[in-house]
């Protein structure tokens, strides 16, 4: 088995400066899961924090489950974020930090289990975001140059 993403989170990789990656799995309820294996996630506007030792991932919206009861989840409930304990006072350290933050940058099955995949980033100014654009820009202009110079030679 391998990996099957369920959602993504562009944004952060527009708003953030993503210093340092891993992985981490989460609590969830049984209809939670059903409906991510529909892939009905949303991680924009997510973010995590570490509260008495432990890790929380706070506004991922998940939604109910389509043929779930009376027993459905609630969407953006708090979810506990399971990471060993190093992992966890190594990022309440860099968090006190100012400037860092923790975002989840993609959501996936990683063998039936579901994983988070965290990011530690550090926030972006206008002028770094106007900068990030204008490489893009070029990048896209050069690749269209050169897919039209190949054209013009058959």
């Amino acid at each position: 088995m391998g990996e099957k993403l369920i959602c993504n989170n562009k944004k952060a990789y527009h708003d953030y400066f993503i210093e340092e990656k891993f992985e981490a799995g989460m609590v969830l309820q049984g209809t939670e899961v059903k409906s991510l294996r529909q892939g009905k996630a949303n991680l924009n506007d997510s973010f995590a924090m570490v509260r008495n030792g432990e890790a929380f991932l706070h506004n991922l919206h998940i939604s109910p489950y389509d043929f779930g009861n009376r027993a459905n989840h609630d969407p953006d409930r708090m979810r506990k974020l399971l990471l060993h304990k190093k992992e966890i006072t190594k990022l309440f350290g860099r968090i006190r930090e100012q400037g860092y933050s923790l975002v989840p940058l993609k959501l996936y099955f990683k063998n039936g289990m579901v994983k988070v995949e965290m990011g530690l980033a550090k926030g972006k100014k206008l002028h770094d975001k106007r900068q990030d654009m204008k490489e893009k820009d070029m990048r896209r202009d050069v690749s269209q140059a050169l897919k039209d110079r190949n054209k013009s030679r058959e």
